[in-house]
């Protein structure tokens, strides 16, 4: 059992409305030291493959065919093994 940790950030390219009402919020806070805010979500895939290798294409198959849009956004799957009772 493997647990995928996938970050989903949208595209350098791409605006981010979101995390620009995040900046002007933190810098009406008093965070002028934060330069940039970029938004995101992550999520969590516990998937049960024989090893790493399987367990990264199950996981990237799942990034490209629904949990990421490929035309703006980019994903980054960290994994490590895990035990069953972890989920």
């Amino acid at each position: 059992m493997y647990k995928a940790t996938i970050a989903i950030t949208l595209r350098p390219s791409i605006l981010d409305p979101e995390g620009e009402t995040v900046h002007h919020a933190l810098t009406n806070l008093g965070h002028d030291a934060i330069e940039q805010v970029r938004m995101g979500k992550q999520a969590e895939l516990w998937i049960e493959a024989d090893d790493e290798a399987e367990a990264r294409r199950i996981a990237t198959d799942a990034c490209e065919h629904l949990l990421a849009n490929p035309v703006t956004e980019n994903f980054d799957i960290h994994l490590e093994r895990a035990s069953a009772s972890a989920k």
